[in-house]
C-alpha cells in the first residue's frame, strides 16, 4: 500500500526563484565581502558637474565641493592633483603637466580620468572610516544625455569602487533639492543652469513631463567674454580670467539706478604681442553675455509651449525656479520674468540644489526610488 504522505519534488519550472535584485552582485565570498565592506561605507550622492563636483553623504550633508579639474603628468600618466589644487594650475603648467576637465557639456569626455576623479572623491569621503570603501552611489546627469553617455557615468562609478550605482536626472534632483513638490499632481518648472548645460524641466507626480537640455551654461558665457575681448579690443584673454570677470560684474538685466560698474580686462595684445589692460563697463559685459542668455530664455519658452495647459496654470501660480551656478548671474531672474510673464524665484543656495536633492533621495530611497533613471537593476541592495 503506497504511503499517503509521500513528498513529491516540485518540477524545475515552478521552483521559486530568488528575486532579480538579489542577483545584482556575485555570490560567494566576493558578494559577502562586498556586503561587509558596504556596512563600513556611506551612501554617497555626487553632482558630477562640468565646472564643479559636489559630494553629499547620507545623514551628514555636503562634505566636498571642488572644481572638476585633474592635473596629470603627460609622460607617466600619473594624476598629480584633483579639485581646487588642480584648478590653480590651469593655464600655468609646464610642458609635461596638463590640467584637464574630464567632463564637457555635462558628459564624460575622458573616461579614465573621470573614473580616477570619482575614486578620489569616494576615498576622501571615507578617509577615516573604511580602507576599501564600497558605497552606494547616486550620480546626477543631464536630462538630454544618450544611453551610451548614461552607461559611461554608471561604469565609471562602479569602476571607482561603488557596489551600487544609480543615476538621477539633474533637473529632478535640483527640484527635490529646492524643495519643490515633485510627487504632487501639480506642475513645477525648474531651470538648472550649470557649467556645461542648462536643463529646463516641468515636473509632476514624480516624473519629468517636458524637458529641454541645451549645451549652454557658465562655460559658454566665459567663451562669450573671451570672444568679446578679442573682437572689440584685439585682446587675448584666458577663460579663467573671463570667469572671474563674469562673477564680478556679469549681469543679464540693467541694474536699478543705472549704477554700472567697471572691470579691467588683462591679456595679450594680438597686434603687438605685449601685455595690455583695458577698462570695460558692466553694460559691455552684459552685451557680451547676451547670446547665451537669449538661448537659455528660448529653451524656457519652448518648454512652456509644449507643457499641458493644466500644468501651465500651476506654474503660473508657483512660478519658475532657477537653480545652478548660473542662477547667481545678477538680474537673470528679472530677465526671465520679463520674457515669460511669470513669477521667477531663485532657489536657496542654488549651487548645491542638485547634490542636496541626491542626498534627500538617498535618505528616502523607498519613497523616491521612482524618480531615478530606470535601469536593469531597480532595487537597492540592503
Amino acid at each position: 500500500m503506497p504511503a499517503r504522505n509521500r513528498i513529491v519534488p516540485a518540477p524545475p519550472s515552478i521552483v521559486p526563484r530568488a528575486p532579480a535584485h538579489a542577483t545584482q552582485h556575485p555570490g560567494g565570498s566576493l558578494g559577502l565581502l562586498d556586503g561587509l565592506l558596504g556596512l563600513l561605507s556611506h551612501d554617497v550622492g555626487i553632482d558630477l558637474g562640468t565646472a564643479n563636483t559636489l559630494v553629499t553623504v547620507r545623514n551628514r550633508g555636503i562634505v566636498i565641493s571642488e572644481p572638476s579639474v585633474v592635473a596629470m603628468d603627460t609622460r607617466s600618466k600619473r594624476v598629480l592633483a584633483i579639485g581646487a589644487e588642480a584648478k590653480r594650475m590651469v593655464g600655468r603648467t609646464p610642458a609635461n603637466i596638463v590640467a584637464i576637465r574630464p567632463l564637457r557639456d555635462g558628459v564624460i569626455s575622458d573616461f579614465d580620468v573621470t573614473e580616477q576623479m570619482i575614486r578620489y572623491f569616494i576615498s576622501k569621503v571615507h578617509d577615516r572610516y573604511a580602507r576599501i570603501p564600497r558605497p552606494r552611489v547616486l550620480v546626477g546627469i543631464p536630462s538630454g544625455v544618450t544611453e551610451v553617455e548614461k552607461r559611461a557615468v554608471r561604469d565609471a562609478t562602479i569602476n571607482a569602487g561603488a557596489r551600487w550605482a544609480r543615476l538621477i536626472e539633474e533637473p529632478m534632483a535640483a527640484a527635490i533639492g529646492a524643495g519643490l513638490p515633485v510627487s504632487e499632481p501639480s506642475g513645477s518648472l525648474i531651470v538648472d543652469i550649470g557649467g556645461g548645460t542648462t536643463e529646463v524641466a516641468v515636473i509632476s507626480l514624480g516624473g519629468i513631463v517636458v524637458s529641454r537640455s541645451v549645451r549652454i551654461g557658465g562655460d559658454e558665457m566665459d567663451t562669450d567674454i573671451v570672444g568679446f575681448a578679442r573682437r572689440e579690443y584685439n585682446l587675448l584673454m584666458g577663460e579663467r580670467t573671463a570667469e572671474e570677470i563674469k562673477i564680478a560684474v556679469g549681469s543679464a538685466y540693467p541694474t536699478e539706478g543705472g549704477d554700472e560698474r567697471t572691470v579691467t580686462f588683462r591679456g595679450r595684445d594680438l597686434l603687438t604681442g605685449l601685455p595690455r589692460s583695458v577698462e570695460v563697463g558692466s553694460d559691455q559685459i552684459r552685451e557680451a553675455l547676451e547670446p547665451s542668455i537669449a538661448q537659455i530664455i528660448d529653451a524656457i519658452k519652448e518648454t512652456i509651449e509644449e507643457t499641458p495647459p493644466e500644468l501651465v496654470a500651476d506654474i503660473m501660480d508657483q512660478g519658475i525656479v532657477l537653480a545652478g551656478g548660473g542662477a547667481l548671474l545678477i538680474g537673470l531672474d528679472r530677465r526671465v520674468a520679463e520674457a515669460t510673464q511669470m513669477p521667477v524665484h531663485i532657489a536657496d543656495d542654488p549651487l548645491t540644489c542638485v547634490v542636496r536633492g541626491t542626498g534627500r533621495v538617498l535618505e528616502e530611497l523607498d519613497q523616491l526610488e521612482r524618480v531615478l533613471v530606470s535601469e536593469q537593476f531597480t532595487r537597492a541592495p540592503r
